[in-house]
């Protein structure tokens, strides 16, 4: 707590009045937020309850900051679950314990301003990084065309190939990564493995998978986040011990897929799971 109250004075106070009087920091600390930052130490400390707590005062809130960026309920449901992932964290920091957003709020302002501010920025970023597929699928397109016109006019016009080495080298790393997935899910624990085939092949909500497994829904969510963890490193070992790959492949191939990955879960889950 102290560590974290000195990490905050020194950024919004410090930094532009580097004179501060103590009656200045008094007054400075006096305005924090300080039930909402006590809130958030809590949960970064791993304590159920007060996650719990933070579903239940502020699920509502994130819900609809997250319908108010998404086109269906569906797309806000999927942003919404992907918030609580964030802030309980996809790393782990250096004593092992996850690092998530939480770890940004300062208490300088209201906790719920901060989650609608943090829904909004995610909002957007999964904006951008769409738009740069979209892009990416319009540019292949005209490459198509432009070979395809090509090809009209001149008969001996010869379109760029795919180069077969190339593409029988990605056909190979994409069978051992899905290998390496299917190792990863059936060494999970069988509850894990539930979870997993509760969430991405019966496609049910969040509240529905903790009500299934006897837990809250913030507790399934912190569950599933962990899971995509454990699963990638997983995979990565999986790719050096089985496959031959090097550690920088296995952890670069591995961070480049871990959309692709979380996409593949339920085709990778054993059938009866």
């Amino acid at each position: 707590m102290c560590a974290r109250l000195a990490r905050v004075v020194e950024r919004y106070l410090l930094r532009d009045e580097p004179n501060a009087t103590r009656e200045r920091i008094e007054k400075f600390f006096a305005a924090l937020q300080a039930d909402e930052l006590c809130l958030v130490l809590a949960c970064e400390a791993g304590d159920d309850g007060a996650w719990q707590t933070l579903f239940e005062q502020y699920g509502s809130t994130v819900r609809a900051a997250a319908r108010s960026h998404s086109s269906s309920d569906a797309a806000a449901e999927e942003l919404a679950a992907s918030i609580w992932a964030e802030l309980y964290g996809l790393r782990a920091n250096e004593a092992g314990q996850a690092a998530g957003k939480l770890a940004f709020y300062s208490g300088c302002g209201s906790l719920g301003g901060w989650l609608r501010a943090v829904v909004s920025q995610l909002a957007i970023d999964r904006h951008r990084r769409e738009a740069r597929l979209v892009q990416t699928e319009e540019d292949a397109d005209w490459d198509r065309l432009s070979n395809d016109a090509a090809q009209h006019e001149d008969p001996l016009h010869t379109a760029f190939a795919a180069n077969p080495e190339e593409s029988l080298i990605e056909a190979e790393n994409s069978a051992h990564i899905q290998g390496a997935l299917e190792q990863a899910i059936q060494e999970l624990a069988a509850q894990d493995r539930l979870l997993i085939k509760l969430y991405y092949f019966d496609d049910l909500r969040l509240r529905e998978v903790g009500a299934v497994l006897g837990v809250h829904e913030a507790t399934a969510s912190r569950r599933l986040t962990r899971l995509h963890t454990e699963i990638r490193r997983a995979i990565e070992k999986i790719l050096i011990s089985k496959y031959g790959w090097t550690a920088d492949n296995a952890a670069r191939t591995v961070a480049d897929e871990s959309t692709e990955i979380k996409i593949n879960l339920a085709e990778a889950m054993p059938k009866n799971s």
